[in-house]
């Protein structure tokens, strides 16, 4: 009698043990390339080196003073290289943001003083007069398609113009008058240009401002939608309106999220000074730009973070005061610029290509 035999199932061998294949899409990069590929990582690290150099080369950065001082300065540059950093990552920038803090100051000092107001009144005016200018600025480009070169250069010179001869039509002179004893100067200075103590030193109320708007501004770009709109429309706007991201809005709150900034800045240039010159502004807005572009912001834009800025007016606010402590000539200081500018466009160049490299 034969018997048969069933069948046994065949049994894969589980696989051998080793390194798994890839197609080189799934490679995890190194930690060190992953943090270069960082925006801000580079002015970080230039800010530190700066940072070592003048506390070696002038010993009176090295006081705690000095240092309320370094950061001072660099938040009335920084303030305003945020909103400038967002347009920048959204394809575009801004030539007539220095003048355009003057004209806010201005607007605020005359229209209260000169119709004796409460200086509320000028600073709220002041506010939507900044504000419409950024909106002129971004509808004028886009409804033209001109580059913001051309668009921002030409209000520039407008509100340059404009400037002094308002100011002398109204005053008679180049300058505002003085508004301290105005119905609420007190309140206006506590909030944008006031002081306060930290262990017996004063530190001014623009630098917890800046921090702030430092915050909210990554806030902003990393974790909400219309973060997403300023990544897009810098990159390709076409591409990014074909997929349903309001570029025509998004570029124009961009240039007024600056006007926004001139606005600020503005009212803490009056409230400290308690007068303005109308002739002041003029470079300003380059100062803002390569703040920026030192931060980690590309000229194409698509690219960059709001931290990168932050440090990149640490390091104007260490040089600025860094020359000076050192007992340098400050003439000197526009040079110093000029190569951590060359400097930031060539690292800013390699973390770009570094971060695309496979």
């Amino acid at each position: 009698m034969s018997m048969t035999r069933q069948a046994e199932p065949a049994v894969t061998p589980p696989p051998a043990s080793g390194p798994k294949e890839t197609d080189g899409r799934t490679v995890r990069r190194p930690l060190a390339l992953r943090l270069l590929a960082r925006p801000e990582v580079g002015v970080f690290l230039g800010a530190v080196a700066v940072l070592v150099f003048f506390l070696f080369t002038a010993p009176p950065m090295r006081d705690g003073s000095s240092m309320a001082n370094i950061l001072y300065q660099s938040s009335t540059i920084g303030i305003m290289a945020l909103p400038v950093a967002l347009l920048m990552i959204g394809g575009e920038f801004d030539l007539s943001a220095g003048v355009a803090v003057i004209t806010s100051a201005l607007t605020a000092s005359m229209l209260s003083y000169q119709l004796t107001m409460n200086i509320w009144v000028g600073v709220v005016v002041a506010l939507v007069v900044s504000l419409a200018v950024g909106m002129f600025n971004g509808w004028f480009l886009v409804k033209t398609g001109l580059p913001s070169f051309l668009v921002t250069l030409g209000t520039f010179l407008i509100l340059q113009g404009v400037n002094l001869a308002v100011t002398k039509l109204v005053t008679g002179n180049v300058a505002t008058d003085d508004i301290s004893d105005m119905d609420g100067f007190d309140q206006a200075k506590a909030l944008f240009a006031s002081s306060f103590e930290v262990g017996g030193i004063q530190v001014k109320i623009t630098v917890v401002w800046w921090l702030v708007f430092a915050v909210l501004a990554s806030w902003v770009l990393l974790r909400t939608k219309y973060g997403n709109w300023i990544f897009a429309v810098g990159g390709n706007k076409e591409s990014a309106r074909a997929v349903g991201v309001p570029v025509t809005f998004t570029k124009i709150s961009l240039f007024m999220l600056v006007g926004f900034g001139a606005w600020f800045v503005g009212m803490h240039q009056l409230f400290s000074f308690n007068t303005v010159q109308s002739g002041e502004g003029v470079g300003q807005e380059l100062i803002y730009i390569a703040a920026a572009v030192i931060g980690g912001c590309l000229l194409t834009g698509g690219y960059g973070s709001a931290i990168g800025p932050v440090f990149g007016a640490f390091m104007f606010g260490m040089v600025q005061q860094g020359i000076v402590y050192a007992g340098w000539n400050p003439d000197w200081f526009k040079a110093f610029l000029g190569v951590m500018l060359l400097g930031a466009v060539l690292i800013n160049l390699w973390v770009q290509r570094t971060a695309t490299r496979r």
